[in-house]
């Protein structure tokens, strides 16, 4: 589903490249958005508990080797880092929406319309897995509506799916990020956990070393519990990069892969964008239905230890 653009005079230069990348995943999606499907490969582990952490608009050479993210640089030296991870665009909707329906969808941040794309939830729900949006500053659960600064809406692309605007009890999935300490010491985390920091603690509005405290405040926790570390993985990438990298369509940004079944100090070569995230994050569920571009893109179980 092409949606219209709403491009700043910034975005028109790579606009016509994205528009055809685009255009060549609806024709390859067909009108669900479901596409050409290769199944996960028999060595991709799976777990009990799957978690996505997205941080904001800061390219790979910014953050890797940065005094100013001591505790991210700690994880990517110890676990997995992706070196050769490009976002599927600027702004910030298509790398959204490539997480959650393998599709770029728009390049509007001010997009209110509905996406009935094959999606993440879709894929989920069918396969009785549970999920749930920890969205920071978040007004109120369930929370459908538009900016509520710290909170911006863009950041929260469940809000836009089809299967959570028609279903209350799909929307009562998007929470509070206080819930998501409250569900871990509980042994209550849902399969997949997408995590969304506010705009003063993504790197957005504030600075690295804000986003990193954030990280090491509220993802240790989580590595050091016994839930994660019998069954967990996590991710934690950049929606995209400075808005003057245009590599790939979004720019080079950082993705580290951390999980008990880690390959410890390992560094990837291959290149990777969002749509393997989506890959992973339904293939480590133990889902074998991917939406859009998530059918075929590279599987990521070089991560993994066999």
């Amino acid at each position: 589903m092409i949606h219209s653009s709403g491009l700043k005079p910034a975005h028109i230069f790579p606009f016509l490249s994205l528009l055809i990348a685009l255009a060549t995943c609806q024709l390859a999606c067909g009108g669900n958005g479901l596409g050409p499907q290769r199944p996960a490969p028999a060595n991709q582990p799976t777990f009990s508990h799957v978690i996505l952490v997205v941080e904001e608009n800061h390219s790979y050479s910014e953050v890797i080797g940065s005094s100013a993210m001591p505790y991210l640089n700690s994880l990517a030296s110890q676990y997995g880092l992706a070196t050769q991870y490009f976002a599927n665009g600027h702004p910030s909707m298509p790398d959204y929406l490539m997480f959650t329906t393998g599709q770029m969808e728009t390049f509007d941040d001010n997009f209110s319309d509905t996406v009935s794309d094959d999606n993440v939830v879709r894929e989920l729900v069918k396969a009785g897995k549970s999920w749930k949006a920890y969205e920071e500053s978040l007004p109120s659960p369930g929370y459908l509506g538009t900016d509520v600064a710290p909170y911006v809406r863009r950041h929260n692309p469940f809000s836009y799916l089809s299967d959570v605007q028609s279903d209350s009890s799909q929307a009562a999935n998007i929470v509070p990020f206080p819930q998501f300490a409250s569900d871990l010491a509980n042994n209550a985390l849902p399969q997949f956990s997408f995590i969304s920091p506010d705009v003063n603690n993504d790197a957005h509005n504030g600075s690295l070393a804000a986003a990193d405290s954030w990280l090491q405040s509220n993802i240790a926790p989580l590595l050091a519990s016994s839930t994660f570390q019998s069954s967990g993985v996590l991710i934690i990438t950049f929606d995209e990069s400075e808005d003057t990298d245009r590599d790939h369509g979004g720019g080079h940004v950082a993705t580290v892969i951390i999980s008990s079944k880690s390959k410890m100090k390992y560094q990837s070569q291959t290149e990777y964008q969002h749509q393997s995230t989506l890959r992973l994050v339904l293939a480590a569920s133990g889902v074998n239905q991917f939406p859009g571009l998530a059918g075929t893109a590279p599987d990521m179980t070089e991560f993994f230890t066999q």
